[in-house]
């Protein structure tokens, strides 16, 4: 009676009490024919469910093939005649109990099973061979086992322990530049390095003293890639006034500029094979010059931002491009189509390396540094800490040393088998610059390794070795963590 009489008010007139049984009586209107009723199960959706939730649980463990019922009762023993009756007519009498859960389960599909290998003598193409570290990586992410142990892997014991490496130190402050330094190469003699700088200008210096040789001007802007020749006496450069220039240095001036990127160029490489020039910039491309005849021979797109990191290898993939837009591509350079796209990183990918002995790659951006196998561009896994900065500069050696240059200054050493960041460095402003200046530009090694040479914005050049007295005992480096898991992204 009460919200009968409720519902003839008006809105205004009605009270809090006479409101709520109002609503409750609309409630039940609605809700009457299902009242206190389960919701129906959607079968195809809690299929679903049960199949993602038994790949994650036991894909390990899928190809451990079951125990057969008669090799179980044979190992139990074999039940005598009377006992084997009764078990039958038991089972026979008794009906067939099961839950909807144990059909769902039934009806989730098998994983297929694995295709035997192939004797076919047929010629097939041939993928390339992966390196035995990074092997050991692969085996570690992708091993399924060979027992039902292998439900509970311990990748911490089997992944790969990092090598003793001497801690680094600097020896050698070189000052020159007007403005900040942006980018570094070695010749290929190891005798002299070549230096580009926002001022403008392109400085060699001597590799042993540090000693200004030489200071060549033609850029209109900054000076942001450089590279130098190991087949000829050309050293090629990059800037932000759109240009290339190729530079003789048996007589110290310009011979051929290439002309076609529409804004600055970031990037630059060369082929270690053929005399092809690879420059990237802020118009989003990849651009492929023959040397000689300055032509366009490719104009890779696809990227859509800035081109900022190219490396150039003698095998395919010959071009592999790193982006603002937070992907690598890797491409083939005889059809000037991209290969592979890696959308692993989430920022933007300032910085490559190549290991000079092993054929695998690897990338820096501000979220994390990963490792690639090549030819395919597999990935093996990320390093072991964060820098928590933007990484500028990447090198690797052949000893294994990998060492990034962030924005803020921090200077990292890595171990390229594991991934374990054994020394962590900052570098010193020069007096008269500001703290804001101590980011690291550009970095490399010498031919030898043994040196390494980073471009500063306090407008320096630094110079490192490592420490010839370090034993493991005297300076034993960071601690190390093994992995507790491991992580795509």
């Amino acid at each position: 009676m009460e919200a009968a009489a409720a519902s003839d008010l008006a809105i205004e007139g009605k009270t809090v009490k006479a409101l709520t049984l109002l609503h409750l009586k609309r409630s039940r209107d609605l809700f009457a024919g299902n009242y206190a009723q389960p919701v129906p199960l959607d079968e195809d959706g809690q299929r679903l469910k049960l199949a993602c939730k038994v790949h994650d649980e036991y894909a390990a463990a899928q190809h451990v093939s079951a125990v057969p019922v008669s090799q179980t009762q044979a190992s139990q023993g074999a039940p005598g005649p009377g006992k084997a009756a009764s078990g039958a007519s038991e089972s026979a009498q008794r009906p067939e109990s099961r839950s909807t859960m144990a059909k769902m389960l039934d009806s989730i599909p098998a994983v297929p099973a694995v295709a035997p290998a192939s004797t076919s003598s047929a010629l097939v193409t041939y993928a390339g061979t992966t390196p035995q570290t990074s092997k050991q990586i692969m085996r570690v992410i992708e091993d399924k086992g060979n027992s039902s142990a292998a439900v509970s892997r311990r990748i911490s014991s089997k992944w790969p322990k990092p090598q003793w490496h001497a801690p680094w130190r600097m020896y050698r402050v070189i000052s020159g530049h007007l403005g900040w330094v942006r980018s570094v190469a070695v010749e290929p003699g190891n005798q002299w390095f070549a230096t580009g700088s926002a001022d403008r200008t392109i400085k060699i210096w001597d590799l042993a003293s540090g000693e200004l040789k030489l200071t060549l001007t033609g850029h209109i802007e900054q000076v942001t890639g450089i590279v130098v020749s190991d087949r000829h006496p050309y050293m090629f450069s990059c800037g932000l006034d759109k240009t290339v220039k190729c530079w003789d240095m048996e007589h110290n001036k310009v011979i051929r500029s290439y002309h076609g990127h529409l804004s600055g160029v970031y990037s630059i490489a060369m082929h270690p094979r053929i005399d092809m020039l690879m420059t990237g910039g802020r118009d989003s491309v990849c651009r492929v010059w023959d040397i000689r005849t300055k032509m366009q021979v490719h104009c890779l797109t696809g990227h859509e931002q800035t081109v900022c990191s190219i490396l150039a290898s003698a095998t395919d993939p010959q071009v592999i491009t790193g982006s603002h837009d937070s992907t690598i591509r890797l491409w083939d350079l005889r059809m000037g189509k991209t290969l592979t796209t890696l959308t692993f990183h989430k920022k933007s990918v300032r910085t490559m390396c190549v290991h000079p002995e092993q054929h695998a790659f690897a990338s820096a951006s501000a979220d994390n540094i990963k490792k690639f196998a090549l030819p395919n561009g597999d990935f093996l896994h990320n390093m072991l800490s964060k820098q928590q900065s933007i990484v500028n500069a990447m090198a690797v050696n052949s000893d294994g040393v990998t060492v990034t240059g962030g924005d803020n200054g921090s200077l990292w050493f890595w171990d390229w088998v594991s991934g374990h960041c054994f020394q962590q460095s900052e570098t010193l402003v020069q007096p008269g610059s500001l703290e804001a200046e101590s980011s690291i530009l550009a970095c490399t090694f010498d031919n030898s390794g043994s040196r390494l040479i980073t471009c500063e914005a306090d407008k320096t050049i630094k110079m490192w070795q490592a420490n010839p007295d370090a034993t493991p005992n005297s300076h034993p480096g960071l601690p190390y963590h093994p992995p507790k898991d491991i992580r795509r992204f």
